[in-house]
């Protein structure tokens, strides 16, 4: 699991049209990921269209943003299309990246307790390093919360 202040762990992974993103490379841009369950779901929609909807203020302030899923790039890819996404949308099938940035483990869901995603957002700053991290309670206005901290930092 990662925290604010450390390096954030490099990692590699497709994206929506199959190709390739590897954190380090996007430096000195910051980076925000969002974590989110499956592509098409209420909530999960929900979050994807509010960071989208909000797009072209972070690119403004100079952040770049990427969903993050286990969904294959060929559900991102359908689901981009579907939904006018512009945000490119990462694909962790594994949930490797997701298990060790603490963004997948054990959740309560409807009374149960079951393995799943963990909605976090992450902040990256130029350098690498972890400068923040939301644990998502609620979706509805949570990119606009990750807009208004960015902009504090101005």
């Amino acid at each position: 699991m990662i925290h604010a202040g450390l390096p954030a762990p490099d990692f590699t992974l497709p994206r929506d049209g199959g190709s390739l993103v590897t954190l380090s490379s996007l430096r000195p841009q910051p980076v925000v990921i969002f974590a989110y369950g499956s592509d098409g779901t209420p909530t999960c929609t929900n979050e994807v269209m509010d960071f989208n909807g909000l797009a072209a203020e972070f690119a403004a302030l100079g952040v770049l943003v990427f969903g993050l899923s286990k969904d294959s790039v060929a559900k991102h890819d359908k689901f981009i299309t579907k939904m006018g996404i512009v945000l490119p949308l990462l694909s962790d099938a594994k949930g490797q990246m997701m298990e060790g940035w603490g963004a997948f483990g054990e959740k309560q869901f409807f009374g149960k307790t079951v393995q799943g995603v963990l909605r976090k957002t992450f902040l990256i700053d130029g350098a690498g390093v972890v400068a923040h991290v939301w644990q998502v309670g609620r979706v509805k206005g949570h990119a606009a919360e990750v807009l208004d901290h960015l902009k504090a930092q101005q």
